[in-house]
């Protein structure tokens, strides 16, 4: 299992490397650029034997009395993991939560440099972005995991649920998206729930504990013990959401309103910047104005104060 690159066209690459599946874009001067893709691709190809090497201790849970100087883990990857989870150990949570937004984040560091006017790592869905002065980002936003998972959508495409704008001057640089039809295993029944924040680790698992929120006891939701789905899955015994059934309105708004609260606390406390809950075919909206992000949309927003798959251009 080697890694492996392939030029998708002028601006972007795809790399992988066994479960890690990444798209990077990058634009500024030619030189630049080639010096800081060969040194992102010399960080690369070390991430996944790193990782394996911790694997035992990411699968652990972070303990609500740990100290965040109590660190348990050795490489930056993974102690960034394991920080990311740190505020959220009153719940059940393993850095696991956070890995794609962690690699994301260490990756993108080498385009931190002289002649690169922004960059973007999307690991999965998870995104971390570099963004100099008068730089931007425009980020579509997608409520349902499964439908458009793995599709790639134009500018302007009127498919988009929502779309908003990040430039440098805005505190975002992580975007991350859970919930019970994504790749991951969720213990709560929202579509997707997309964080923004200062670091794609935060934003990664963040998503995670506010998509576990968005939840409620229904005789129809269907959900099952992690371990029969997934053998190695750091969740252990614990039942996840693998089906939900139409719900009437009331009880929508009500495990969105669980999660909003959720959301809202993080938000207040500066662990995120936004966040957007969405749930068959409603939203909640939460901090928006506080991140300096500019939303437009086609969905109904409810917005608690004051986007979730995505394409970035």
């Amino acid at each position: 299992m080697n890694p492996t690159r392939t030029r998708l066209d002028a601006s972007r690459w795809h790399w992988q490397h066994g479960p890690i599946d990444l798209i990077l874009s990058a634009d500024g001067d030619p030189a630049a650029l080639k010096t800081a893709y060969d040194a992102c691709w010399v960080r690369f190809i070390e991430v996944l034997p790193e990782l394996v090497g911790e694997l035992k201790v990411l699968r652990r849970p972070v303990q609500a009395e740990a100290r965040l100087n109590d660190n348990p883990l050795n490489g930056p990857i993974a102690r960034r993991m394991w920080s990311a989870c740190h505020p959220h150990g009153a719940r059940y949570i393993t850095p696991m939560a956070a890995v794609a937004g962690s690699v994301a984040d260490e990756l993108i560091a080498a385009f931190n440099r002289e002649g690169i006017e922004r960059a973007y790592i999307n690991n999965g869905g998870d995104i971390a972005l570099y963004l100099t002065q008068g730089q931007r980002y425009r980020v579509g936003v997608f409520a349902d995991l499964a439908q458009y998972a793995g599709k790639r959508v134009a500018d302007g495409d009127h498919s988009l649920d929502a779309n908003f704008t990040l430039d440098a001057a805005a505190p975002v640089r992580g975007i991350a998206t859970s919930g019970w039809r994504g790749r991951s295993f969720s213990l709560g029944i929202a579509d997707s729930v997309t964080v923004l924040a200062c670091t794609a680790a935060s934003a990664d698992a963040a998503a995670t504990i506010i998509a576990n929120a968005v939840d409620l006891d229904h005789p129809g939701i269907v959900r099952r013990p992690a371990s029969s789905l997934k053998d190695d899955s750091d969740l252990g015994d614990m039942l996840v959401t693998v089906d939900v059934p139409s719900l009437p309105q009331p009880l929508v708004d009500f495990a969105l309103t669980r999660g909003a609260q959720t959301a809202q606390r993080l938000q207040q406390i500066g662990l995120i910047e936004c966040a957007a809950l969405f749930l068959q075919g409603r939203v909640r909206v939460v901090g928006i104005d506080h991140s300096g992000a500019l939303l437009t949309h086609r969905a109904n927003l409810t917005t608690e104060a004051t986007c979730s798959k995505y394409a970035a251009c």
